[in-house]
């Protein structure tokens, strides 16, 4: 299973659109997570749209679109809980483990993604794995566009970072 992760597209106050690489990459994997900011209904839509199956939240620029502050997918094996992880950058990793331990599967992988902060993340914590894609649109603070892609199998995950 092919897995989509991306984060803070923040459309449109920081870039004019999801780019266009972004959008295939979206189009082409099995599932999407997206750790938001989306900042517009209209970008979260056009996601929802491309997005075979989506697992998304709600991050502290967007509006009231139908999202929860948590959200779990479980594919192939592999519990993801996916929350934005907003708040300062100091004790950031503290916060999404608390999400982690409180939605984590017991005896399955568990791997977390949030995102807010805008930087690429794929670290452990307390035996979860945590990714953070960065910003698929290179929104500020973020120096480039990014999204990670997980082939997700028999429980387990294997992550590639794409930028362009």
């Amino acid at each position: 299973m092919q897995v989509a992760v991306c984060s803070d597209t923040h459309v449109p106050s920081r870039a004019p659109a999801i780019p266009d690489w972004v959008r295939t990459a979206i189009a082409e994997a099995d599932h999407v997570i997206h750790a938001v900011d989306f900042d517009s209904r209209r970008a979260y839509e056009t996601v929802k749209e491309v997005a075979e199956d989506l697992t998304a939240v709600r991050g502290n620029t967007d509006g009231d679109y139908g999202l929860a502050g948590v959200a779990t997918a479980d594919l192939a094996g592999v519990r993801f809980v996916v929350t934005h992880g907003t708040g300062p950058e100091a004790g950031y990793q503290d916060r999404v483990a608390a999400v982690l331990d409180d939605h984590g599967a017991a005896g399955r992988p568990t791997v977390g993604v949030a995102g807010h902060t805008h930087s690429i993340l794929d670290t452990r914590l307390d035996g979860a794995r945590l990714l953070n894609p960065g910003s698929a649109t290179g929104a500020w603070p973020a120096q480039e566009a990014t999204l990670m892609v997980a082939r997700v199998a028999d429980g387990a995950v294997d992550v590639t970072v794409r930028r362009e």
